[in-house]
């Protein structure tokens, strides 16, 4: 009974660190809209984009709305948005896109966790070549006439539609479009009443390489211990 006690204490912490990991990386990306754009999210996409975000991820309202406020005031830091580069092992190449208050602390830190897990930290340019910037759009399918959506968003930036699942396992559709055309995109789909899932920048991998699993688990475990950074705002990889 106590073993059994443990293991569900430990997937509750688990859990919740996940979760708490979430909130912080909106609270920076909230902040970082509000300091580009100001508070209102009628005229800030990005503010708009990262609201729409912390909703799907049920972060509580008064969370969302004591980070705006807090990005509001002059007291709170200015997060600059850094992305670094570097590869995996067995060449797998890895973005790191993180949001610091101190670029010595995180380059440091990104660093080390490339070290020990036998990666490699890389220069500017070195990877990003092998990934797309694009914009990500997910949306719940039901009552969406999926062929009938694509053909009228692609003259907005529509570049990708198809299926996709969310963490538990829930039908999605995904939508792709050149970063350039976010906000034109994001205007199309709330224009037809829809509301994004989420809406993120992601950098998408061109091609995916597949590794036999225990390969793969060291991979994934540089990948893990670098999202638990404070820094870090979001990995990418091009495993499948």
């Amino acid at each position: 009974m106590g073993r059994i006690f443990e293991t569900r204490k430990a997937t509750m912490f688990a859990r919740w660190n996940k979760m708490a990991k979430i909130f912080t990386r909106i609270s920076k990306d909230i902040v970082i809209a509000v300091k580009a754009s100001g508070p209102n999210p009628e005229t800030n996409p990005a503010l708009r984009r990262a609201i729409q975000n912390a909703r799907a991820a049920n972060m509580p309202k008064d969370k969302v709305d004591a980070a705006v406020k807090r990005a509001s005031g002059q007291e709170q830091n200015n997060y600059e948005v850094v992305l670094y580069e570097g590869y995996a092992p067995h060449g797998i190449a890895v973005l790191v896109e993180t949001a610091t208050d101190n670029v010595v602390r995180t380059v440091a830190n990104v660093r080390m966790h490339f070290k020990n897990n036998s990666g490699n930290f890389g220069t500017t340019g070195s990877v990003g070549f092998l990934f797309s910037h694009m914009g990500v759009f997910r949306l719940d399918p039901k009552g969406v006439d999926a062929e009938a959506l694509e053909l009228d968003l692609i003259d907005f930036g529509l570049e990708e539609m198809g299926e996709g699942q969310g963490e538990k396992g829930e039908p999605q559709l995904v939508l792709r479009c050149a970063f350039k055309n976010f906000g034109q995109l994001q205007h199309a789909i709330e224009q037809r009443g829809l509301t994004p899932l989420s809406a993120e920048s992601e950098y998408v991998a061109q091609n995916l390489l597949e590794l036999p699993e225990d390969q793969a688990t060291e991979v994934l475990k540089l990948v893990d211990q670098m999202e638990q950074d404070e820094d870090v705002q979001r990995v990418f990889h091009n495993l499948r």
